[in-house]
């Protein structure tokens, strides 16, 4: 297959690397991390200006619209940089997640504020260690008069300590059987309470508790929502794997500058046939993980449904196994540079280690697949 980037997705690729290169430096992700938000205001607006924001956002809401390829090419150079903005949860998964499901005045009140950067929404889906599938909550909404109460709780809902929005999946028990909903909530609301902590990555995250929350008839989203969540959360975990592969490229690219001026010996230790042979397994991994990446974008364009699901579980594992492969040769390969915080090679590891957890760890998708046979 002959997976070319076109020219529209060529100079998206090209303005995010100028904006990271302009914006994060050397230890721009450390820094950002650092602070009390845990990312950069001035930097997300940054994004919006370029457009960045509006990849996902429909052409008639003033975005982009640039689907499952053009988030790819983004999220690959984000990776390379580890940027630690809320760009997969915002940008992608709570953008797909309103303008596949939201009602039009839900659209309208809510895409042009997300591309512009003035809102961060954030889809609270997960409830422990499942995986990304539309119809696993536990999280129940009761129907009460004309409002919802829901209780429960989320997971491990990446940048929520900073949203102004949580879009919450809950179920509903209808005569006709189980279906699964989606509410905007504010974080604010009463009956909401969330416990922010720092990932092992360094970037912001907490777990959500719903408890008689009430929300007016408006705040659901669409009616049953599965097969669009289903496609939304396909699209989060393929734009997962292309970060994840811009954080292996780049990770792979300083392995190599090292080995090859770390001199032992009387020569660079990248002349060691042993080592050599660790490169080359860390390259084969490399190009497995970006084959698999570059085939769950292609299945989120044209993919039926169970095709799609079979796909990117496949490109989960592939780039799960990559990401502890490599980063854990790096590591060995940088000594005891490998995993010095004041070098950069230990915050990569760390960023690999989280993306082999997040939409499903690697064995619960090598299991989905297998099922699949």
């Amino acid at each position: 297959m002959d997976f070319s980037f076109s020219d529209e997705q060529g100079m998206l690729m090209d303005a995010a690397r100028r904006l990271v290169t302009d914006q994060y430096g050397r230890d721009g992700a450390r820094q950002r991390a650092a602070t009390a938000d845990g990312y950069s205001r001035a930097t997300w607006s940054e994004f919006a200006r370029l457009g960045l924001l509006a990849l996902n956002v429909p052409e008639e809401h003033g975005g982009l619209d640039a689907g499952p390829i053009g988030t790819l090419a983004v999220c690959f150079v984000l990776g390379e940089a580890l940027v630690v903005e809320p760009f997969l949860s915002s940008a992608v998964l709570a953008t797909l997640a309103i303008a596949r499901l939201g009602s039009p005045e839900q659209r309208l009140q809510w895409l042009p504020r997300l591309a512009a950067g003035e809102a961060i929404a954030v889809l609270a889906h997960e409830e422990g260690d499942g995986g990304p599938v539309a119809t696993a909550v536990r999280t129940v909404a009761v129907a009460d008069g004309g409002e919802w109460v829901l209780d429960g709780c989320k997971s491990v809902v990446y940048h929520a300590p900073a949203a102004d929005l949580l879009l919450v999946t809950a179920r509903i028990d209808a005569p006709t059987g189980a279906q699964t909903a989606l509410f905007a909530v504010p974080p604010d609301a009463a009956g909401v309470a969330l416990q922010p902590y720092v990932t092992v990555d360094g970037q912001r995250a907490a777990d959500i508790s719903l408890h008689q929350l009430r929300l007016p008839s408006s705040a659901r989203m669409g009616a049953e929502v599965g097969a669009d969540l289903q496609a939304v959360l396909d699209q989060g975990l393929a734009a997962l794997c292309a970060e994840t592969l811009g954080a292996l490229e780049r990770l792979m690219r300083m392995t190599l500058d090292y080995t090859r001026e770390r001199v032992q010996f009387g020569v660079p230790i990248a002349r060691f046939q042993a080592l050599q042979h660790r490169m080359a397994e860390m390259a084969t991994h490399l190009e497995f993980a970006r084959s698999m990446t570059y085939l769950a974008a292609s299945q989120c364009v044209a993919g039926e449904p169970a095709g799609r699901a079979a796909a990117l579980s496949a490109a989960k594992v592939i780039v799960g196994q990559a990401a502890r492969f490599v980063g854990q040769q790096a590591v060995q390969l940088h000594g005891g540079m490998g995993v010095a915080d004041e070098y950069g090679v230990s915050h990569y590891f760390k960023r690999l280690l989280a993306a082999e957890c997040r939409f499903g760890a690697t064995a619960w998708h090598l299991t989905r697949y297998a099922g699949t046979l």
